[in-house]
């Protein structure tokens, strides 16, 4: 992210300053190009001149683009460059201070600058593999084969056309056959650089900066070396400003913003080959096969460097061939992988489980196997993503794949299918009970916690088993499992289920009744029902509990029992549970203004899903309701379930506290049915307790629940909250919880949850005496 003057956040963590504008190199590269000129068109007297102010200008530029674009840790290649432009400055100044150690043909004296400049060679050739190690994407890139075809080629024409007529010229001295050699550093240098510009990655200017100041002093070099041999008549001038031009260029390269990409390693790019590339790798052997066959036989030595260079060509275009189709080969198996298996857990996923239990199905019959499948499916897994995040998520169905490779043989196959879904397929005898025996291992194994690295994390696992002689398809083998595994859910998890048909019956009618109640509101289908709550002292109206009802055209009456976990499952509940709780306040609103206001309060009791207690926007949906209603907030009841609260309980207090804050009234409802609620129900907001049918079932009778009745009754009223005793169907029931000090009943002995327009007996019902 940019900072004021150019400086980035990685900059300033880093302690440098920010790096320098792109328009400082072209500056820098606007003003070298015209020292270039003025030194090779203009006056001879100017020449020192020019030179001095382009060498100072790139030493300067040397210090500043690394100082200011790289970290220290990225600067040794241009450290290395700047030792080597020191060294290339003193060689300058010897050759000008003593002009004889530049004499045609060279003298002993000529040594002195030269003992100076292959040390500088080497410094930048260094540069440049460091460079090149930094950048390179992979070991198998093929721009290290073309870079060195490149590279042979340029060996060949370079020895056919200038040192071995050196070498082999009996006018030359050996100093002047010694001068001609230094092109082999020239070659080895182009090789790096050719590397450079081939390799995958961007090119961005600083790379193309590099690569033409390299090619400038291929240029210069071939020209000082040409007339040192005395093969062209040339003054130094052309082969100086090639060298300047090469000074210009380097420091160029390092002041632009670019040069970070130079040290960086880049992302390798696979791309088809260029026709550039290709003619280029097509005249590397073609042009040197062709001199070879037209040039006349010469000594023995020449005849055998070209040869050797020739096959060296050759070799090395039939490595790239062999290199290319092995990594092509290797891209294939890295593709198929990738397709086969999950990125996370490296297991096998859906498709090469498939595979595996297909081909498995064609050896059923003949070998006698049976096909057996475990589907895992770890239990309130979301609660761990969501109290931990995605990362200590991740870290557990790690450990989960590690734990279960553990616990099977090699030739089974432990697959990943999901987020938190994971499959077993094992191949065995149809008399074993291997299945039956690694489903039982495995919840022993769930049992013990995972250490992750916010500690022993404990995650409990449903398990479905479906087995088959191999008549099953692969994808139905799954389903069937998947279906198995749903049951052991339903049972109360914790727990492995095994398939039968009948469970395909059910699914079947799950699905049309999940595409039924798709649409159902929208269609009219559902509607309100409203079951009074009477207070038990006076028999006196104190309000409804709103149940939702669904008459469906297709199916019938559907009970709640059946379509209510369904929708929270597929999270139709939400705006389902958002249309009740209008359609709920707009009624019992209508209700209050006809009784008047003299007349007692009512209130009315709407369930809320665990989906809408985790949902933020519950609170705005309540505040948005009162206040378009107008109801008073104290006349809205929200009924949460325990097993709603303890989901998460942290979370479900924020919304609790934000609800109880708006003035609505909070209850419990199906208390004693879920977890420990004693030890929570002091931390919720709750002012109403609802006990749930199942202990009211035999109050008055002696029953086994009374005391448990009276446990509540005695608690929640110490805790100062009210209860609502469900499901009172008897006058010996109701007397019993109106002695017992019960505030308030419903149940079929008051009357069952009917429409709006079937209640007005109750609303207008006058006050008991």
């Amino acid at each position: 992210m940019p900072m004021e003057g150019g400086v980035t956040t990685a900059d300033a963590l880093a302690g440098r300053p920010g790096p320098v504008r792109a328009r400082w190199a072209w500056g820098h590269v606007a003003v070298g190009l015209t020292l270039v000129a003025i030194y090779g068109f203009g006056p001879v007297p100017w020449q020192s001149p020019v030179m001095a102010l382009g060498i100072v200008l790139g030493m300067v530029a040397l210090s500043v683009g690394p100082t200011r674009n790289l970290a220290p840790a990225d600067r040794l290649p241009y450290r290395l460059v700047r030792a080597a432009a020191g060294l290339f400055i003193v060689a300058t100044i010897i050759r000008a201070v003593v002009p004889s150690t530049m004499a045609t043909p060279p003298t002993a004296i000529a040594l002195i600058p030269n003992s100076f400049v292959v040390p500088a060679y080497l410094c930048l050739g260094y540069a440049f593999l460091v460079l090149l190690r930094r950048r390179r994407a992979a070991d198998d890139d093929p721009a290290r084969v073309d870079a060195v075809l490149v590279g042979l080629a340029a060996a060949f024409v370079t020895w056919t056309f200038v040192i071995s007529p050196a070498v082999y010229s009996a006018d030359l001295s050996a100093l002047q056959v010694l001068d001609a050699l230094f092109p082999i550093i020239d070659v080895v240098m182009l090789i790096l650089v050719a590397q450079l510009m081939l390799a995958g990655g961007v090119r961005q200017a600083a790379l193309w900066l590099m690569i033409v100041a390299a090619a400038c002093m291929f240029v210069g070099d071939l020209l000082f070396t040409l007339r040192d041999a005395q093969l062209i008549d040339i003054s130094q001038t052309p082969s100086n400003a090639a060298f300047l031009l090469m000074f210009v260029l380097i420091p160029a390269a390092s002041l632009h913003p670019s040069t970070r990409t130079l040290v960086q390693p880049q992302k390798i790019v696979v791309r088809d080959m260029s026709k550039l590339r290709m003619t280029v790798i097509g005249l590397v052997v073609v042009v040197p096969t062709i001199i070879t066959s037209l040039m006349p036989a010469g000594s023995v030595l020449n005849d055998l460097v070209r040869a050797g260079l020739c096959a060296m060509i050759v070799l090395s275009v039939l490595g790239r061939v062999v290199r290319s189709n092995n990594s092509r080969v290797r891209a294939e198996l890295m593709t198929r992988r990738r397709a086969t298996h999950d990125a996370l857990t490296d297991l096998p996923n859906r498709e090469l489980l498939s595979e595996t239990v297909a081909a498995w199905a064609d050896r059923a019959t003949t070998e006698h196997l049976e096909i057996s499948l475990l589907f895992i499916d770890l239990d309130r897994f979301k609660m761990i993503n969501d109290h931990w995040g995605p990362e200590v998520g991740d870290e557990l169905l790690c450990a989960v794949a590690g734990r279960l490779g553990e616990q099977v043989r090699a030739e089974d196959v432990v697959a990943r299918i999901g987020g938190d879904e994971f499959v077993i397929a094992l191949a065995s005898a149809s008399h074993e009970r291997l299945a039956e025996s690694l489903a039982d291992r495995l919840l022993v194994e769930f049992a013990r916690p995972f250490r992750l690295s916010v500690g022993e994390v404990v995650v409990s696992a449903s398990i479905g088993v479906a087995k088959s002689a191999g008549g099953a398809h692969a994808l139905e083998l799954i389903r069937d499992a998947d279906t198995a595994m749903y049951k052991a859910k339903g049972a109360g998890r914790n727990a492995y289920a095994m398939f039968d048909t009948s469970l395909r019956e059910q699914i079947r009618d799950r699905v049309k009744l999940e595409q039924a109640l798709r649409g159902a509101l929208d269609r009219g289908e559902l509607a309100v029902h409203f079951q009074p709550i009477v207070d038990i002292v006076t028999d006196e109206l104190d309000g409804f509990e709103a149940l939702m009802r669904w008459n469906s055209p297709e199916l019938g009456f559907v009970s709640p029992v059946e379509f209510i976990p369904i929708a929270e499952e597929t999270g139709l509940i939400e705006e389902m549970g958002a249309w009740m709780l209008r359609e709920s306040v707009r009624q019992l609103q209508e209700w209050l203004d006809v009784r008047g206001p003299d007349a007692r309060p009512l209130h009315v009791s709407v369930n809320v899903a665990v989906r809408q207690l985790s949902d933020g926007s519950l609170v705005k949906l309540v505040d948005d309701t009162l206040r378009e209603s107008g109801l008073p907030p104290r006349a809205l009841w929200l009924e949460i379930t325990e097993s709603g609260v303890m989901a998460d309980i942290e979370a479900a207090l924020l919304t609790l506290n934000a609800l109880h804050a708006l003035g609505v009234t909070l209850c419990i409802d199906d208390f004693g049915t879920g977890y420990s609620s004693l030890s929570y129900l002091h931390r919720l907001p709750v002012g109403i307790v609802k006990i749930d049918r199942s202990f009211i079932d035999d109050v008055g009778a002696a029953g086994a629940n009374e005391p448990i009745v009276r446990a509540v009754l005695a608690m929640t009223h110490a805790m100062g909250h009210r209860v609502v005793a469900e499901g009172v169907e008897t006058e010996v029931q109701r007397d019993w919880l109106r002695a017992q000090g019960c505030d308030l009943v419903q149940g079929w002995f008051y009357g069952k949850a009917e429409r709006a327009e079937d209640l007005t007996s109750w609303i207008e019902r006058p006050v008991p005496a």
